[in-house]
């Protein structure tokens, strides 16, 4: 070969025209199946592999092996395993709703459909669901193309009576696309095929009525919405929601159906987990009960007869597989050959657009048949009326075919007919079997050519087919339709005891619970270099939160911190902080209390304690401070009504605002504490002590290095000010405040 004949191109270029080749052959030869007969290529191959073996419904079984060998070595050349596996969920009947495969032997089970039985063990045969996808074949229905290797033909497609692409549904991942067909009931799919042709400009509200969802091979109940289902078919997009469902007997609750591809042993499994971790402790035990008579029966035992059976399975459907989603993509190959999401009204035409070319296929192919005997039977009845001369021909001549042609005008296909006729043919009774022949053929002749003539005998014969399907392959509904509530999880803390705890946070962020409430934190066992930072009193079935120094809320449930005993646990374990920042404070409180969260800028706002909750390990940011800001501790809010703030300011300024002028938000900033001007000064004014105070009943003292002054209900009326004011300088010798201190009269408590 010389130079100049090699091909040259850019390995992009190539690269490209590869991959979209792939692609293509992934997306139309492989992953995805056809409106026409609702199947894959190598589920087609299957299926026409088993018709060549002569594998119909009432022949006996052949050993699975056989059926793949048959396929791969004339249709299929790819991994027998991948082969065998396609054939095994066409045989499965929790995953198909209408198999088409008969298979006996180990075909798997609904808690492990791969535990089926290798292809040497396991027999098989055509259910007889699939003669409605063969009993058409050989009537010139569909179009033929060479197998791979081009020594046989096979089919294109193959002849559905009904749409099997909605019947038994499909899924598949191609490049780029994937697909999830859901399976439906033939009743309701064939009466919406019906409907259809008789009013082609129903909606797919319309068809929706007749088929109001999908019906999976189980009899789990399918609890999606029905504007949710109709949006469905309205964009072939969407998820379905199917739910277990159970019964109460002698106290048990005993679960009777799982959603459709849901391990019995895998939900066993996520109940004991609860259970194991204590969160489900209204549950005793749990048992597999299920048999052949019994395929799903799994009993929960609850601990008392007082348990409310329906809020226990309400929190399993939330929190196990009882209750699980699945995907809906009606993403298929059309009949123009591409693929496409489509919605209910356009499958359905599509395939009756299929339907009606292959009916007229197969009466065209009829008729063809007709006329070919009619005129061979023309040609039969001029030789027995010319019986004598006819023979004198074939005797006397050597070549009598162009003569009989020539003599009686007859054609190739005529004389031939005629050569070919048997002595005993001869019988002058046959001339009476031929014109009765002729007479039966030709009203066939008229009745197909009036069909294939008239549309609406053709849509006619459509429906009765499509009827005759309906009684014999027709049966109820599995899955019942039922509008449910939202499953709702228990909350976590519902089944923990409430009991007195304080929550103790270190300096480098390690924590834990201590029992009761007289706990002094300082006094606990630290690690080395490690102190006491911060601590909160509680009950064990509150949330802990934590606060870092930028500002940002971490949660934990309390009861779930390590024991006092030992020196708790790093909270890096539990939350992922920004890099060097560590936690500054811990809060323990009702969902509904309010805390007090300010800067040492100056801002602050009041926060109910449940916006501090989080899932989030990398925590919730909540208050937003300013450049070079920190945050200062935050303050429970016991009597929003009558209580007040005290703030002082590192210039000497104290002012005593109202809690209630303050905005209660879920994150921010917050607004000013006090009026601070902004100042061209190299050190900016910053808040060194806050409190909370009822002016009536409290008093207020301000700590000065070893000094301090007392204000009591007078002095502290005069420092009462509206939020946006300055507020009142503190006298001299008294504006370096330390800290703030807080004597209750009325009870005579100290709170600093």
């Amino acid at each position: 070969m010389h130079i100049e004949e090699i091909e040259r191109q850019p390995v992009h270029q190539f690269t490209e025209q590869a991959y979209l080749e792939y692609a293509m052959y992934v997306i139309l030869d492989r992953a995805l199946p056809h409106i026409g007969d609702g199947l894959k290529p190598v589920q087609r191959r299957i299926i026409y592999a088993m018709a060549n073996l002569g594998l119909k419904a009432s022949s006996k079984y052949k050993k699975s092996a056989r059926t793949v060998g048959e396929t791969l070595g004339r249709l299929h050349p790819h991994g027998d395993m991948a082969c065998y596996e396609a054939m095994v969920l066409m045989a499965q009947p929790f995953s198909y709703r209408y198999p088409l495969i008969d298979g006996q032997g180990n075909w798997g089970s609904n808690d492990d459909p791969k535990s089926f039985a290798a292809m040497r063990y396991t027999e098989s045969r055509l259910a007889a669901f699939s003669d409605l996808l063969l009993s058409e074949l050989g009537q010139g229905t569909v179009d033929w193309q060479p197998n791979f290797d081009a020594t046989m033909q096979e089919p294109v497609l193959l002849p559905a009576r009904l749409p099997n692409i909605l019947l038994n549904g499909g899924s598949g991942i191609a490049v780029g696309m994937a697909t999830d067909i859901p399976p439906h009931n033939l009743e309701e799919v064939a009466t919406a095929c019906i409907h259809l042709l008789k009013h082609p400009e129903a909606t797919v509200a319309d068809l929706r009525a007749l088929i109001p969802a999908p019906d999976y091979p189980t009899e789990a109940e399918i609890i999606t919405p029905p504007a949710d289902l109709l949006k469905i078919y309205e964009t072939g997009n969407g998820s379905i929601r199917m739910r277990a469902t159970y019964t109460s007997e002698n106290g048990d609750i005993i679960i009777t159906a799982l959603p459709h591809q849901t391990s019995g042993s895998k939900v066993i499994t996520q109940i004991a987990a609860q259970m194991i971790a204590k969160k489900l402790p209204l549950l005793e035990d749990i048992r597999d009960e299920s048999d052949h008579e019994n395929p799903v029966r799994l009993v929960i035992i609850p601990r008392s007869n007082r348990i409310d059976i329906d809020s226990v399975m309400t929190h399993l459907f939330a929190k196990t597989d009882l209750e699980k989603s699945f995907r809906v993509n009606l993403n298929m190959i059309g009949l123009d050959g591409r693929p496409q999401v489509k919605n209910l009204k356009t499958i359905l035409s599509e395939w009756l657009e299929y339907r009606n070319q292959t009916v007229r296929r197969r009466l065209q192919y009829h008729l063809d048949k007709i006329l070919k005997r009619l005129h061979i039977l023309e040609g039969l009845l001029i030789a027995y009326l010319n019986i004598d001369d006819i023979i004198a021909i074939i005797r006397d001549e050597d070549k009598p075919k162009p003569v009989l042609i020539k003599t009686y005008k007859l054609s190739e296909v005529q004389a031939e007919a005629i050569l070919e006729l048997k002595l005993r043919q001869l019988a002058k009774l046959e001339e009476m079997k031929i014109r009765e022949e002729q007479g039966k053929l030709g009203k066939e002749r008229k009745t197909l050519e009036n069909t294939l003539q008239a549309e609406n005998k053709l849509k006619s014969l459509i429906i009765k087919e499509i009827n005759s399907d309906i009684k014999n392959y027709g049966n109820p509904r599995r899955s019942p339709i039922v509008e449910r509530e939202q499953a709702q999880a228990f909350d976590e803390t519902t089944f923990v005891p409430s009991e007195p705890i304080t929550v103790v946070l270190s300096t480098k962020g390690w924590a834990r619970a201590a029992k009761n409430h007289d706990v002094d934190p300082s006094s606990l066992n630290y690690r080395a270099g490690d102190e006491f930072t911060d601590a909160a009193r509680g009950r064990s079935n509150q949330q802990a939160v934590f606060f870092d120094a930028t500002g940002r809320s971490y949660s934990v449930p309390a009861h779930t911190l390590p024991s006092a005993r030992g020196q708790g646990e790093p909270l890096a374990k539990r939350f992922t902080p920004p890099d060097g920042i560590g936690f500054l404070y811990v809060l323990l409180g009702e969902q509904d209390t309010s805390y007090l969260l300010t800067s040492d800028a100056g801002y602050g706002f009041k926060v109910n304690f449940g916006d501090l909750y989080t899932k989030n390990k990398a925590g919730k940011a909540i208050l937003t401070l300013p450049k070079g800001a920190k945050i200062l501790p935050p303050l429970l809010i016991t009597k929003a009504d009558t209580e007040h703030y005290a703030v002082v300011t590192s210039a000497g300024y104290l002012s005593i605002v109202a809690v209630s002028e303050l905005p209660c938000l879920p994150k921010g900033k917050g607004v000013k504490l006090l009026n601070i001007p902004a100042k061209s000064q190299k050190e900016r004014e910053k808040v060194v002590a806050l409190t909370l105070l009822n002016p009536s009943i409290d008093i207020l003292t301000l700590h000065i290095g070893k000094r301090h002054l007392t204000l009591k209900a007078r002095d502290i009326e005069a420092y009462t000010l509206e939020r946006n004011r300055r507020g009142q300088k503190l006298p001299r010798g008294f504006q370096k405040v330390d800290r703030l201190e807080v004597i209750r009269q009325a009870e005579n408590e100290l709170f600093s």
